[in-house]
């Protein structure tokens, strides 16, 4: 059943539509990922369809009777003695007559009691000040009132900023049955929760089935598809161009209807709005650092009644790329600052190696001076950075980061959030430094750029601390973890947030203990004494070379269905190629699941 229909939205703010003439259906059941650069307009696209701001032209149809709960990218909560009294301000509950106010009694204190239900499951405390609350409890709160509000659509922005991994994975298991539009940029969740992905792209609206990882083996075809196309249009009109500005000869014997049709590529090619830029990222190391980056010999630190740290010891060497995971307020920060040397231990000691050159990405952006303009922040007092022995212009180097040059000026107050996170990385970047500390980088950036920053760390050949609770981007990073275990205790893992799921004790005691009713211990016993068969060692060994072989046909059939002349092809091999296509799909995710289980169970044996 249909629930919504945008038709021919148009909407613009600046130089360029967010919308162009942009269609969508929404039905029931739909779990969309809207994704799309920073900029493109999804937050805008979320707020008309909440009917909070009217689309230039174009209309959007809802069901009759069609109920809506919008939580927002930063979530304001009214002035109120408790949480409980703000959210229920927030949600019209109090009798009051506001826009979505709940007027029949009986439905307000059914909504009321699942209130208090899902503040107790998002872990809040409904008395609490909301003046005081963080950013993670204060979206916790807008999400526990979305939810008991129940409505028939639910347009989430950012759900999971300044969630940990726990608040995380429970929102997935809540958002199992809605009917929702999310935008985020953690993949790991949209592969989870998602049923369709709608792309946002230069004004248009384009759906795809499936979750993340599908939409990424598709989309892959069509650009390449879309570039093929981009450029026999750009050579055939500068042929056509060239035509036109030859010699009195040629244009004797030109044609009007030529002409116009020269004039009409000419009006294409200026309506063709190109792929937007991408960020550009290098990082430079510097000189080496000793071999001993920190060394921490029983170090205790302690705020009030929370312990952070409890005689913990750890030795992080040059080269080390190590993740931080734990919920919020595990002291996650606070142990940077402890490895880092900027905060005494209350006890223990804390020794910095040689020749170690910190560069600091804070959470926070307190490094950002608000009525800065970009250049004085990336480079003051000078119109040049040196960076890998290059030297760049001020300009080039925030063009790199997809600042325009008329932004340059600019205070850093007019930025979006995700603006700030990048010219905070483009600070971070602009200075070589051999241990890269990065505290919650991801927030606020597109998956693009998200991409390109795991790429760019990959490649970095420093030493490395992360704290994220994106699980894709700590695996695709790091190469070990340390763990909030609770009461100080801190536990390092080899790998990255996957590794760390197989490895930690609770994780499969629970499930052995869950699935068979065995006690942990009997089930754990049990499961040291698995051990592959024969033939499942093999499958072991031979699974990578078969996953190699289907992604590389699967690249040859793409490259094949990518050709300029690929169209004339018969429709017999057109579809043949579109149905292997998704056959290699099919088998390489069962093929990286069968991988995957024998490899736990390799490890568990």
């Amino acid at each position: 059943m249909s629930l919504l229909t945008i038709l021919d939205a148009e909407l613009a703010f600046g130089l360029h539509p967010l919308l162009d003439r942009a269609s969508l259906t929404i039905n029931a059941g739909d779990r969309i990922g809207l994704i799309g650069r920073n900029g493109t307009g999804k937050s805008s696209l979320l707020n008309a369809i909440a009917g909070q701001i009217e689309l230039d032209d174009g209309e959007i149809k809802k069901k009759d009777g069609l109920s809506l709960a919008m939580v927002e990218q930063e979530p304001v909560l009214p002035s109120a003695p408790t949480l409980r009294a703000s959210l229920a301000l927030r949600g019209g509950l109090d009798h009051g007559d506001t826009h979505t106010s709940v007027h029949d009694d009986r439905e307000r204190w059914r909504i009321e009691a699942r209130l208090i239900e899902y503040m107790h499951r998002l872990g809040l405390d409904e008395a609490a000040d909301p003046a005081g609350l963080s950013g993670g409890e204060r979206k916790r709160g807008a999400l526990a009132l979305a939810f008991a509000l129940a409505a028939d659509l639910m347009l989430l922005d950012e759900p999971t900023n300044h969630l940990d991994i726990d608040g995380i994975t429970l929102l997935e298991e809540l958002l199992a049955k809605q009917t929702m539009i999310v935008i985020t940029h953690d993949r790991a969740f949209l592969d989870r929760v998602t049923t369709r992905i709608v792309e946002l792209d230069r004004g248009l609206l384009r759906s795809y089935p499936g979750n993340y990882s599908a939409w990424e083996a598709r989309r892959a075809v069509e650009l390449a598809a879309e570039q093929t196309a981009a450029r026999k249009f750009d050579k055939f009109w500068q042929q056509e161009e060239a035509w036109i500005r030859r010699g009195i000869e040629a244009r004797r014997t030109r044609n009007a209807g030529r002409v116009e049709r020269l004039e009409q590529l000419r009006r294409e090619r200026a309506a063709r709005r190109d792929n937007v830029g991408r960020v550009k990222l290098a990082l430079d190391a510097g000189e080496r650092s000793g071999k001993l980056v920190t060394e921490l010999t029983d170090v205790t630190k302690q705020f009030g009644s929370t312990l952070i740290a409890d005689k913990f010891s750890m030795r992080i060497l040059r080269g080390d790329r190590i993740g931080l995971i734990g919920p919020n307020g595990a002291g996650k920060t606070t142990l940077l600052r402890l490895m880092l040397g900027t905060l005494p231990p209350d006890h223990g000691t804390v020794r910095i190696g040689t020749k170690v050159s910190a560069a600091y990405f804070d959470q926070m952006r307190a490094a950002l001076d608000p009525d800065r303009t970009l250049i004085e922040t990336i480079s003051p007092g000078s119109d040049w950075i040196e960076i890998g022995g290059e030297r760049k212009h001020v300009m080039t180097y925030l063009g790199d980061f997809l600042f325009p040059p008329q932004r340059a000026e600019a205070p850093i107050k007019t930025l979006s959030g995700g603006e700030r996170n990048r010219l905070l990385l483009a600070r971070l970047f602009a200075q070589p430094a051999n241990l890269l500390v990065l505290d919650e980088p991801t927030n606020d950036l597109d998956i693009e750029s998200l991409e390109l920053l795991e790429a760019t760390l990959q490649q970095y050949d420093g030493t490395l601390l992360l704290v994220s609770h994106d699980r894709a981007f700590l695996d695709n990073v790091v190469t070990q973890t340390l763990v909030a275990e609770g009461n100080g205790v801190w536990r390092e893992y080899v790998g990255g947030y996957s590794d760390w799921l197989l490895q930690r004790p609770d994780r499969g005691r629970e499930e052995a203990s869950s699935k068979t009713g065995v006690p942990a211990k009997a089930a754990t016993s049990r499961a040291l004494r698995v051990k592959l068969s024969y033939k499942e060692q093999r499958e072991l060994v031979t699974l990578p070379a078969a996953i190699e072989a289907l992604e590389n046909e699967q690249r040859r059939i793409s490259g094949r269905m990518s050709q300029a002349h690929y169209h004339r092809e018969h429709a017999g091999q057109v579809k043949s190629d579109r149905l292997r296509i998704e056959e290699i799909e099919h088998e390489i995710t069962a093929k990286f699941e069968k991988w995957s289980a024998l490899e736990a169970r390799s490890r568990v044996a």
